[in-house]
Protein backbone atom coordinates (compact mmCIF):
# COMPACT_ATOMS: atom_id res chain seq x y z
CA UNK A 1 0.00 0.00 0.00
CA UNK A 2 1.47 3.56 -1.00
CA UNK A 3 1.57 5.69 2.17
CA UNK A 4 2.22 9.36 0.52
CA UNK A 5 4.79 10.31 -1.89
CA UNK A 6 8.01 11.96 -1.71
CA UNK A 7 9.91 14.21 -3.88
CA UNK A 8 13.97 13.30 -5.00
CA UNK A 9 16.06 15.58 -6.84
CA UNK A 10 20.17 15.45 -7.46
CA UNK A 11 22.69 17.35 -8.91
CA UNK A 12 25.48 14.76 -10.98
CA UNK A 13 27.22 14.09 -7.49
CA UNK A 14 24.34 13.21 -5.82
CA UNK A 15 22.98 10.90 -8.45
CA UNK A 16 23.89 7.19 -7.34
CA UNK A 17 22.66 7.93 -4.14
CA UNK A 18 19.72 9.41 -5.12
CA UNK A 19 19.04 6.35 -7.57
CA UNK A 20 19.54 4.02 -3.95
CA UNK A 21 17.26 6.08 -1.86
CA UNK A 22 14.55 5.54 -4.57
CA UNK A 23 15.17 1.91 -4.05
CA UNK A 24 14.40 2.02 -0.63
CA UNK A 25 11.72 4.60 -0.82
CA UNK A 26 9.49 2.08 -2.62
CA UNK A 27 10.75 -0.70 -0.53
CA UNK A 28 9.69 1.26 2.46
CA UNK A 29 5.71 2.10 0.65
CA UNK A 30 6.31 5.52 -0.91
CA UNK A 31 5.41 6.93 -3.87
CA UNK A 32 8.59 8.58 -5.55
CA UNK A 33 8.68 11.73 -7.86
CA UNK A 34 11.82 11.92 -9.55
CA UNK A 35 12.54 15.09 -10.42
CA UNK A 36 16.58 14.65 -11.92
CA UNK A 37 18.98 14.55 -12.91
CA UNK A 38 19.13 11.45 -14.83
CA UNK A 39 22.86 10.61 -15.24
CA UNK A 40 26.42 12.00 -13.99
CA UNK A 41 26.81 14.90 -16.07
CA UNK A 42 27.37 18.04 -14.87
CA UNK A 43 24.06 20.10 -13.84
CA UNK A 44 23.32 23.09 -11.93
CA UNK A 45 22.05 22.07 -8.48
CA UNK A 46 19.52 25.02 -7.65
CA UNK A 47 17.83 23.78 -10.76
CA UNK A 48 16.85 20.21 -8.92
CA UNK A 49 16.37 22.21 -5.83
CA UNK A 50 13.48 24.53 -6.83
CA UNK A 51 11.76 21.16 -8.57
CA UNK A 52 11.51 19.30 -5.63
CA UNK A 53 10.84 22.90 -3.68
CA UNK A 54 7.78 23.22 -6.19
CA UNK A 55 6.31 19.49 -6.30
CA UNK A 56 5.73 19.98 -2.06
CA UNK A 57 4.69 23.65 -2.82
CA UNK A 58 2.20 22.49 -5.28
CA UNK A 59 0.97 19.52 -3.20
CA UNK A 60 2.18 16.77 -5.90
CA UNK A 61 4.49 15.94 -2.81
CA UNK A 62 4.51 15.91 1.22
CA UNK A 63 8.31 15.89 1.71
CA UNK A 64 11.89 15.86 -0.63
CA UNK A 65 14.98 14.29 -0.24
CA UNK A 66 17.85 15.73 -2.06
CA UNK A 67 21.06 14.94 -2.65
CA UNK A 68 24.68 16.82 -3.77
CA UNK A 69 28.01 16.01 -3.45
CA UNK A 70 28.13 18.37 0.10
CA UNK A 71 24.78 18.94 0.78
CA UNK A 72 25.47 22.46 1.15
CA UNK A 73 24.23 23.65 -1.95
CA UNK A 74 20.95 22.07 -1.82
CA UNK A 75 20.74 23.37 1.76
CA UNK A 76 21.01 26.58 0.64
CA UNK A 77 18.83 26.49 -2.95
CA UNK A 78 16.12 24.79 -1.26
CA UNK A 79 15.70 27.08 2.14
CA UNK A 80 15.58 30.33 0.09
CA UNK A 81 12.23 29.50 -0.74
CA UNK A 82 9.25 30.44 2.59
CA UNK A 83 7.41 27.61 3.83
CA UNK A 84 10.65 25.30 3.20
CA UNK A 85 12.80 23.64 5.67
CA UNK A 86 15.50 21.84 4.29
CA UNK A 87 17.98 19.72 6.53
CA UNK A 88 21.45 18.96 6.04
CA UNK A 89 22.08 15.94 8.00
CA UNK A 90 24.55 13.68 8.67
CA UNK A 91 22.94 10.52 11.06
CA UNK A 92 19.61 9.44 11.97
CA UNK A 93 19.76 11.54 15.05
CA UNK A 94 20.13 14.87 13.34
CA UNK A 95 17.25 13.36 11.24
CA UNK A 96 15.14 12.89 14.27
CA UNK A 97 15.49 16.41 15.55
CA UNK A 98 15.45 18.23 12.58
CA UNK A 99 11.43 16.21 12.16
CA UNK A 100 10.61 16.59 15.90
CA UNK A 101 11.47 19.88 16.63
CA UNK A 102 11.91 21.69 13.30
CA UNK A 103 9.15 20.08 10.81
CA UNK A 104 11.97 19.39 8.23
CA UNK A 105 10.11 19.14 4.97
CA UNK A 106 13.62 18.18 3.29
CA UNK A 107 16.13 15.65 3.61
CA UNK A 108 19.18 16.93 2.32
CA UNK A 109 22.35 14.74 1.87
CA UNK A 110 25.60 14.92 0.94
CA UNK A 111 27.01 11.93 -1.41
CA UNK A 112 30.69 12.44 -0.97
CA UNK A 113 30.65 12.83 2.96
CA UNK A 114 27.87 10.20 4.25
CA UNK A 115 27.93 6.66 3.62
CA UNK A 116 24.97 4.48 2.12
CA UNK A 117 24.20 2.96 5.27
CA UNK A 118 23.67 6.04 6.72
CA UNK A 119 21.82 7.30 4.00
CA UNK A 120 19.33 4.68 4.47
CA UNK A 121 19.21 5.19 8.02
CA UNK A 122 18.87 8.88 7.38
CA UNK A 123 16.32 8.41 5.03
CA UNK A 124 14.22 5.77 7.04
CA UNK A 125 14.39 7.88 10.14
CA UNK A 126 12.70 10.81 7.49
CA UNK A 127 9.99 8.77 6.83
CA UNK A 128 9.27 7.27 10.12
CA UNK A 129 9.23 10.69 12.33
CA UNK A 130 6.43 13.09 12.55
CA UNK A 131 6.52 16.97 13.85
CA UNK A 132 6.34 17.08 17.68
CA UNK A 133 4.45 20.63 17.57
CA UNK A 134 3.95 22.22 20.79
CA UNK A 135 6.46 24.76 21.80
CA UNK A 136 8.29 23.91 18.83
CA UNK A 137 5.36 25.08 16.31
CA UNK A 138 5.70 29.02 18.04
CA UNK A 139 9.53 28.34 16.85
CA UNK A 140 8.59 26.79 13.06
CA UNK A 141 5.89 29.70 12.41
CA UNK A 142 8.47 32.63 12.94
CA UNK A 143 10.30 31.00 9.75
CA UNK A 144 7.90 31.41 8.08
Amino acid sequence: MVQQTIAVGSDHAGYKLKTRIKILLNELGFSVLDLGTEDEISVDYPDYAEKVVKAIKRGNAKNGILVCGSGVGMSIAANRYKGIRAALCFDKSDVELARKHNDANILVLGERLISENQAKQCVEKFCSTNFEGGRHRRRVNKLG
